[in-house]
């Protein structure tokens, strides 16, 4: 017995399938702040904003913080092999270190006298020098 049934063609657009290059391209504008809208205009020749998000979920969701976490780990790395400026950085923005700056005074401190004048005084004193 066959099946005489025709058989069903698929209508529309096909799947949208995401090659590595894309995933590679996702991934460079999610780290550089890239908004989603403007992601999806940049693949191909433009996708919906949904499917954007339904089929780079990884790349949108990790990529930024793995960047950091390798920029993190790179500015470690270059701490530990001596470098001054690495440490201090590191120091103030993951170990809690703060610059702060003193102010010694160094002499004598002398008191100093203030007269208030009032306005007629101050006319007074106004004419007396012309």
């Amino acid at each position: 017995m066959t099946d005489k049934t025709p058989k069903k063609r698929k209508v529309g657009r096909p799947a949208f399938e995401a090659t590595d290059e894309e995933r590679e391209q996702v991934t460079r504008m999610a780290v550089a702040g890239i908004t989603h809208e403007q992601m999806a205009l940049c693949i191909r020749n433009g996708i919906d904003a949904d499917t954007l998000k339904k089929h780079f979920k990884e790349e949108l969701a990790t990529s930024k913080t793995k960047a950091i976490a390798n920029l993190a780990g790179n500015l470690y790395q270059r701490a530990m092999e001596g470098g001054t400026a690495e440490s201090i950085f590191y120091l103030k923005t993951q170990g809690g270190w703060k610059e702060t700056q003193v102010n010694e005074h160094a002499g004598e401190i002398k008191a100093i006298s203030v007269n208030y004048v009032d306005a007629i005084d101050a006319k007074r004193i106004t004419n007396s020098d012309s």
